[in-house]
């Protein structure tokens, strides 16, 4: 990939804890392509890729790991009952997002909601305020039974997980830099070889089926340690590479 005029949009799958992923990729194009960082246009995810996102957009990525961290402490980390994944996601934006991050956000950054009444997706990118902001983020992320049973309120309507409708927003097209933890199709994610050369579509995401990409989908669930951003960093480096960058 040259550099050029032309501008981007990029997409994060949602992945759940998998997100220390995304970490490796941002520190890779920062430090190897700043160019295709400040012609992206369309910033777009759900679930945790929203977060990736948000931050992204906001320009805060420091403490992209922090969450993944705190869930680790104690013997049962992310399954034990005091643990509270929306507490610490709230509590990481409200202290980390700066405080015109929803300036920063509008028009460029896309959110994948899933109205829970009738399971239609909505993509939001006008937000009012740092607050209606982190909202949206919030309910992108609920994933029912996992998050609780209380799902979220924006403007009246209840949504949850934007991964359980529309997974990789704007993948269709052909200016949309796609990026996932699990192997397959997307532009940048881990080498991996499908069975029978099968794969997956889940909500626009491309997943190989094999067992690696099974035992993604159970830790997704569960913090992995650190080094998914190290393998994060070699894919992004790999698709550069291979884009002639």
């Amino acid at each position: 990939m040259q550099e050029s005029a032309k501008e981007w949009n990029i997409s994060f799958a949602g992945c759940g804890f998998l997100m220390a992923y995304y970490c490796g990729v941002y520190c890779c194009l920062f430090e190897r392509a700043q160019f295709l960082l400040k012609r992206v246009k369309r910033i777009c995810g759900a679930s945790s890729g929203a977060l990736m996102g948000a931050i992204l957009a906001s320009k805060c990525c420091e403490n992209l790991l922090e969450m993944s961290r705190e869930a680790r402490k104690g013997t049962l980390g992310a399954v034990h009952p005091s643990f509270n994944l929306l507490k610490i996601v709230r509590n990481f934006l409200n202290r980390d997002l700066p405080d015109d991050a929803h300036l920063l956000a509008n028009g460029r950054l896309f959110v994948s909601l899933t109205r829970a009444s009738d399971g239609t997706n909505v993509l939001v990118s006008e937000f009012d305020s740092k607050e209606d902001l982190i909202q949206a983020l919030i309910c992108s992320c609920f994933y029912p039974l996992y998050c609780g049973f209380v799902f979220p309120i924006i403007c009246f309507q209840r949504y949850v997980d934007g991964a359980l409708s529309d997974n990789m927003p704007f993948s269709s097209l052909r200016s949309t830099i796609t990026v996932s933890p699990f192997s397959g199709e997307s532009d940048i994610s881990p080498y991996g070889n499908p069975f029978y050369f099968h794969d997956i579509y889940y909500k626009n995401v491309s997943i190989h089926i094999n067992f690696i990409n099974a035992h993604r989908v159970v830790i997704a669930f569960f913090p992995p340690e650190p080094e998914m951003c190290q393998n994060g960093y070699k894919d992004a480096f790999l698709f550069l590479k291979e884009n002639g960058e």
